[in-house]
């Protein structure tokens, strides 16, 4: 589905988002400092999203889903957050690892793997960073080496969201050393295959109930029907169309999680009274909230272009999708700051949600490329096009 750039969504999507607000305040709101707190993988949410359709919205009518296209994971990763990014990590990480699939699978692979993932039947992971190679992709060291009619993993993944909890695992190895990032291939993992087993739980600073391990391969032996695309070395190419289309979910993440920090900070500042009458009156105070709503809606108006370009893939979506995962990135780190401080001491205590919105922002800047990344991203692509446009002059 086509969207063009416009300030209301179609009406289809407006439905959608009104089923996710109501099952969000529902089922995630009353529970999320239950799983936050105790670091707990929120199994009961995500049944609750499952009965609602809700994984059908993230894919393609052809693999049973709904068919709201690159928007519709955008509204589902938006409201979800504006409830928890942990519980919106946890959700979404399945998304991102059936991406590889849909850019690179064959027919059979796609048709085999994608409806169970829409059903919400199985979940999915998504391999790619390691311990010593998260944004140096080239510095891979996981290997896979054929061996008559199957493939031999060796190496391990690192930060992997959902570990252990995922049922399918779209992994990247060197299958040719030589080559680069250009002898990176993809392949799909079972959770149970032999020699596949996962690293310790993460005791994490936010995002607390998406549960985060290592994937370790210890010569785990993959039937080659399950190398993505059924080419060998194709898989940097996988993995730069995936970031290219996760990257404004995670920009939608942010999105949410700045508008849930904010719609607490304007609540609290129009009822809490100092000096005998309400700090909202106060400019210092309506300064703060102006600037937060100004970030809110230039983040979430950038990452909607980002998200048509990256449905597209325009020959500016790489660009954008960097720049709306930087710009709400960044922004959402400051406005979660700025909600704890409009709270005062009491932003700092478990008491209101302001203080778990801080802690969860942080991860923004970090996973699925860092901000610094995404700079030397934006400005490779800016160069590029001078460049281009010097040569047509």
């Amino acid at each position: 589905m086509s969207l063009p750039l416009q300030f209301d969504l179609p009406e289809e999507l407006q439905q959608l988002r009104d089923l996710v607000r109501d099952v969000v305040r529902k089922e995630v709101v009353p529970n999320r400092m239950h799983y936050d707190e105790n670091n707990e993988y929120p199994k009961a949410i995500l049944q609750k999203f499952k009965e609602a359709g809700l994984y059908q919205a993230l894919f393609d009518e052809e693999h049973g889903g709904l068919g709201y296209g690159m928007m519709g994971g955008i509204v589902l990763a938006e409201e979800v957050s504006w409830g928890c990014l942990g519980v919106n990590t946890a959700f979404t990480s399945t998304k991102l690892g059936a991406l590889p699939i849909d850019v690179g699978g064959t027919k059979a692979q796609k048709d085999k793997w994608l409806p169970l993932l829409a059903s919400g039947e199985k979940t999915a992971a998504f391999g790619l960073s390691e311990p010593g190679a998260g944004s140096d992709v080239p510095a891979m060291a996981t290997t896979a080496t054929k061996k008559g009619d199957r493939y031999i993993l060796n190496g391990t993944k690192q930060w992997i969201s959902s570990a252990s909890q995922a049922d399918i695992y779209t992994v990247f190895a060197m299958t040719d050393k030589g080559r680069g990032p250009r002898g990176i291939s993809c392949f799909i993992i079972e959770k149970g295959t032999k020699g596949f087993s996962f690293g310790k739980k993460e005791d994490k600073l936010g995002i607390r109930c998406s549960e985060t391990r290592q994937l370790i391969m210890e010569d785990c032996e993959i039937p080659e029907e399950n190398l993505l695309g059924g080419k060998e070395n194709m898989g940097f190419l996988h993995a730069f169309k995936t970031l290219i289309l996760s990257r404004p979910a995670v920009a939608a993440g942010a999105v949410g999680l700045m508008q849930g920090a904010f719609d607490a900070a304007i609540e609290y500042a129009r009822e809490r009274e100092q000096f005998g009458t309400t700090i909202a009156s106060f400019q210092a105070i309506q300064h703060m909230l102006a600037d937060m709503a100004i970030k809110i809606e230039g983040s979430r108006l950038l990452t909607y272009k980002a998200g048509v370009y990256a449905e597209s893939f325009h020959k500016d979506a790489a660009k954008f999708s960097a720049m709306a995962k930087c710009y709400a990135s960044d922004s959402a780190v400051q406005v979660a700051s700025d909600a704890v401080q409009i709270f005062g001491g009491y932003g700092y205590t478990k008491e209101y949600p302001v203080e778990k919105f801080y802690r969860d922002a942080k991860i923004l800047q970090i996973y699925e490329g860092t901000s610094q990344i995404q700079r030397n991203e934006i400005a490779a692509g800016l160069i590029k096009d001078a460049a281009s446009k010097t040569k047509k002059a």
